[in-house]
């Protein structure tokens, strides 16, 4: 039986991704954030996995709808098929 399962490095590209693009370092998004820089380091390597209110914060710190993350994310699971 198949139990699909969220692809942490995929998550992690994808916040990195907006981090980049957006153009600020780990150290000033998890500030803005309010979560530890390991953490977001941890989470953009694909060694964790945000939970929501996490993602939220990242998005908010990154002025990224959740929305737009997710449909990004989409695209990358998508393209590793």
């Amino acid at each position: 039986m198949y139990i699909p399962t969220l692809d942490s490095k995929a998550v992690g590209n994808v916040i990195a991704y907006f981090r980049r693009k957006k153009g600020v370092s780990q150290e000033v998004l998890s500030g803005l954030a309010d979560i530890g820089r390991s953490h977001l380091s941890a989470i953009e390597r694909g060694e964790r996995k945000p939970t929501l209110e996490t993602l939220y914060r990242i998005c908010k710190a990154l002025d990224v709808k959740m929305s737009t993350v997710i449909l990004k994310l989409e695209e990358q699971l998508d393209i590793q098929k």
